[in-house]
């Protein structure tokens, strides 16, 4: 089912207010900000329910305020290769390779997939469930709206490698050391709260999972790996440490 071009309904705020914990901790100008993107995101990208889903504005709008508050601090230009947001009701069922319960170990069974994202200009695909319990609940250090749209930076060059166009906002020789001990240690299945440890599967993956603590439990991130939680939060421009704790 495909929701037509609009901005945000005239209901938004109840929406916002409703179902995006965040909202309550952000200042004016922040607030500003993420209406003017939300809007934006929902006037020039495609929206689309799968499977005889029914999009709703509750839908389209709880995910492109969670979208919006990953650029708060950038430019709607950096979802430019986003064409598209595809919502599911709940995980899609994949099969293939992936990785075994066990370290080193690979299985071929099906596997729930909570979100995906596509390069050269491909759609995000999310799962409403899972979307919508992050934006209500956070403090989990998950988030799939949070994770998939940092793919979708991660691919603005063309190459997804886990480091996005830093645009001078963080020196890439700083990134690449803090980046790669983090990545690393946890390949070698070290645990480094509060990152998922999803985030071992490649450095692309790391970089999604580090964005999910920075935005979802960036207290806890800047206590265990303060260096990781600076250069994201120069990259972002954003400091989401120093906002009041969320409570849901």
């Amino acid at each position: 089912m495909l929701h037509r071009h609009k901005g945000l309904p005239e209901n938004w705020l109840d929406i916002v207010e409703q179902q995006v914990a965040v909202w309550r901790v952000l200042d004016d100008n922040e607030r500003a900000t993420l209406e003017a993107t939300s809007d934006w995101l929902l006037r020039h990208k495609h929206w689309e329910a799968a499977n005889g889903f029914a999009i709703t504005d509750e839908i389209t709008v709880t995910i492109a305020a969670q979208a919006a508050l990953l650029i708060l601090g950038l430019t709607v230009d950096e979802y430019r290769e986003v064409s598209a947001i595809i919502v599911y009701p709940t995980a899609m069922q994949s099969r293939g390779a992936h990785a075994g319960p066990a370290q080193g170990t690979v299985s071929d069974g099906m596997i729930p997939i909570l979100g995906e994202a596509h390069d050269h200009r491909g759609p995000v695909l999310l799962a409403w469930d899972q979307a919508h319990d992050a934006s209500r609940h956070p403090g989990h250090g998950h988030n799939v709206v949070l994770h998939e749209f940092a793919h979708k930076l991660d691919m603005i060059d063309g190459v997804v490698t886990g480091t996005p166009h830093l645009a001078g906002r963080v020196d890439p020789t700083r990134w690449a050391a803090v980046c790669t001990d983090a990545y690393q240690a946890l390949a070698a299945g070290i645990d480094r709260p509060p990152l998922q440890p999803y985030g071992a599967t490649n450095p692309a993956e790391f970089f999604a999972v580090a964005t999910e603590a920075f935005f979802d439990v960036p207290g806890a991130l800047a206590h265990h790996e303060p260096a990781l939680y600076a250069v994201l939060r120069d990259f972002y421009v954003q400091d989401p440490v120093t906002r009041s704790t969320v409570t849901t």
